[in-house]
Order: C-alpha cells, then sequence, then structure tokens
C-alpha cells in the first residue's frame, strides 16, 4: 500500500507492506508524470501489487487519471475523514506518507467519488460562473458605497434596472478625478455583468450538448431548479444512482441536523454543512420560491411537459408537499431561514427519487 503526500512541487513517498508488514519511507519526488511514472516503475520491479492513495486538495485529480489509466488502483482520500491522535502535535511530508500508507492498509481511510473529465469540465464551467457572479456583487457593491460617500442616492424603486442605469449615466460629482473613479466602477460592473451573461450562455450550450441534458431537464420540472440550479446540482453530484437512498444524499450535501448525544441525553443543532457547499447553496436559494402557494405556472409546466410522466408527478407533488410544509414551520414562529433549510433538506431528496426515475448518463471521459 502506498500513500502519497502531494504539494505543488514535491509528492512524499511511503509504503506499507501486506500483512501486517513495516511501513518505510522511500522519499520525495518532483510532482510530474515522467517522476509519478518512474517511481512506479521502481516500485513493481519486485512484482508487488501496488495500491496508491493521496488526499483530496488544490492539485485535483491528475495522479488518481495516471495512476487508474497505468491499471493501479488508487483513492482519493476525504481530508477531514482522516483519523488523527489527538495528542499527535508534529506534521511533517514525511509524517503525513506514513500515515496515510498505514491507514490504506487498515482500510480506515474514506474515498471520495472522482468525477470523469466530462463532468469535471461542466462543474469548472458553473463554478467560474459563480466566481464571476460573486465578482459581480462585489463591484455593485463596491459602487453604491462610492456614491453613498459622495450623497448621491438613487431614489427609484430598485437598483440595477434600466432606470437606474439611466440614473446612473447622469451623475456628475464635484472634481474631474471623482469622476474618473466613478466612470472605473461603472465600467467594471458592465464588464462582470457581460463576463456573467456570456457564461450563462455557455452553460446553457454546454449543457444542452453533454450526456447530463435528461437528468437537467428533468430536474428543470421541479419549482425553483432552473437551468443553472440543475446544472450545477448535476455539475457537482454527478449520477445521483450512487446514493443508496435520499437521506444518503441530504447527509452528502450536509443539510441534515448535526447530533451530540451521550446516554439518555440529546441534543441536535444546526446542519453540518458538510459535503457540497455549492450545491447546498442553490437548494436554499431554490427552496424560497416555496413560500408561494403551489402552482403550475406557464415557465413551469411547459419545462415539465418536456419531461416523462413519472417526473412530472414527483415534481408536482414535491410542490405540492414542500409549499405546505413551508407554511406549516412558518406557521409555527420557525425562522425563514429555518424553514428554507428544511425545505432544501427534503427538496433534495426529490432530486434523488428523479435521479432514480431517469436512466445513468453514459459518461465519456
Amino acid at each position: 500500500m502506498q500513500g502519497l503526500d502531494v504539494h505543488k512541487a514535491t509528492i512524499a513517498v511511503s509504503v506499507a507492506e501486506s500483512a501486517g508488514g513495516e511501513v518505510r519511507y522511500l522519499g520525495g519526488i518532483a510532482n510530474t508524470p515522467e517522476a509519478i511514472g518512474k517511481r512506479v516503475k521502481q516500485l513493481r520491479k519486485d512484482g508487488a501489487n501496488l495500491s496508491f492513495c493521496y488526499e483530496a486538495g488544490p492539485c485535483g485529480y491528475g495522479i488518481y487519471r495516471q495512476l487508474t489509466d497505468l491499471g493501479w488502483a488508487c483513492q482519493v482520500v476525504a481530508p477531514s475523514l482522516i483519523p488523527k491522535k489527538a495528542g499527535d502535535r508534529v506534521k511533517t511530508d514525511r509524517r503525513d506518507s506514513l500515515m496515510l500508507a498505514r491507514l490504506h492498509r487498515a482500510g480506515e481511510l474514506t474515498a471520495v467519488w472522482v468525477a470523469d473529465g466530462a463532468q469535471e469540465a461542466l462543474r469548472d464551467l458553473t463554478r467560474a460562473r459563480e466566481d464571476m457572479k460573486h465578482l459581480q456583487r462585489q463591484s455593485k457593491q463596491r459602487l453604491l458605497a462610492f456614491l453613498l460617500r459622495h450623497g448621491r442616492r438613487y431614489d427609484g424603486k430598485s437598483n440595477w434596472t434600466q432606470a437606474h442605469h439611466r440614473w446612473l449615466e447622469g451623475v456628475k460629482l464635484d472634481h474631474p478625478v471623482q469622476q474618473i473613479v466613478f466612470q472605473e466602477y461603472v465600467d467594471t460592473v458592465k464588464a462582470l455583468t457581460q463576463r456573467v451573461a456570456s457564461l450563462d450562455q455557455h452553460i446553457e450550450s454546454t449543457a444542452k450538448e453533454s450526456v447530463f441534458w435528461p437528468v437537467i431537464e428533468g430536474l428543470m420540472a421541479l419549482r425553483g431548479v432552473n437551468l443553472l440550479t440543475a446544472t450545477t446540482v448535476v455539475a457537482e453530484i454527478g449520477d445521483l444512482k450512487r446514493f443508496a437512498s435520499a437521506p444518503q444524499l441530504m447527509a452528502y450535501l450536509g443539510v441534515v441536523p448535526s447530533e451530540h448525544s451521550s446516554g439518555n441525553s440529546k441534543s441536535r443543532g444546526g446542519i453540518t454543512k458538510t459535503g457540497n457547499g455549492h450545491v447546498r447553496r442553490v437548494l436554499v436559494a431554490a427552496a424560497w420560491t416555496y413560500r408561494h402557494p403551489a402552482r403550475k405556472t406557464a415557465i413551469l409546466q411547459r419545462r415539465a411537459e418536456r419531461t416523462p410522466e413519472a417526473i412530472q408527478e414527483i415534481a408536482w407533488k414535491a410542490q405540492t408537499r414542500r409549499c405546505a410544509r413551508y407554511r406549516s414551520l412558518e406557521g409555527r414562529g420557525k425562522l425563514k431561514v429555518q424553514v428554507c433549510t428544511a425545505i432544501a433538506r427534503e427538496l433534495s431528496g426529490f432530486i434523488w427519487a428523479i435521479g432514480q426515475a431517469l436512466p445513468s448518463p453514459t459518461v465519456k471521459a
């Protein structure tokens, strides 16, 4: 069993021999495909059966794909689930690789699910859009804060409408330099808005051409789940059938309550927030739409008509139950954020049901 402590430029390699043999450190190598291939050949000289593991991190899945293409088993390990001694205060690359090799041999490591090439490309696209949207929000906030400092307030109903943009065009400041600063802020907002719109177009075209489109289209039958939300869910999760049950998906998304119980004492807290935060964010945003009464709008009906009858039934059942659930929780005095989190958890269950009703996508790397 081989444990790899992977960094940007180097990899620390350790080996744990099978049947309770010794665990030894083999040294460091460069983090390049050539160096990895050379080390694999050296390990294979004595005819050993190789099985690698390394922690998930910023270096991605390139090492995993290289090793699996060579025909060897490899696990990408969840860092937060690695067993650690409470009193261990020394951390080095050597110790980390030895620990990984030892735990890998004992079967104590939890592997993450590795996305294929097509899904990872779609994931990169949705995450790039999320980043651009974040920068756009920041640029808008900076522009409004700049105007507020100089006593320029828009009296209209809402910002960033056509009327607001026309008002921005007529803003005049006292000093020429301030006018230049203002225009730079405005141009930044416009540029980022164009980038977000461009990424939206790329997401739409890429999603329709991908093998995931039937699942994305099926999820869009749900209320509050538009193209971007459905694409984010599929890009981040992949094949929904890899989850044996809806509660398993809920736990993966971190929308289940945390718990600390001992003996007869039971204590539950907020949601765990483990797992994929990107999906959790879009599901909570989608949950806000269930505060309105259940209704098949024209847009929702057109989306549902493109899906099989079984999907339409699941979507309508989700809407009627979740709308009633929202009113029930709100009537009991729950905070709106708590209500939306509960609705998001239950919505993930219906997403799982739709995933089971559709065939798994045939993915090409």
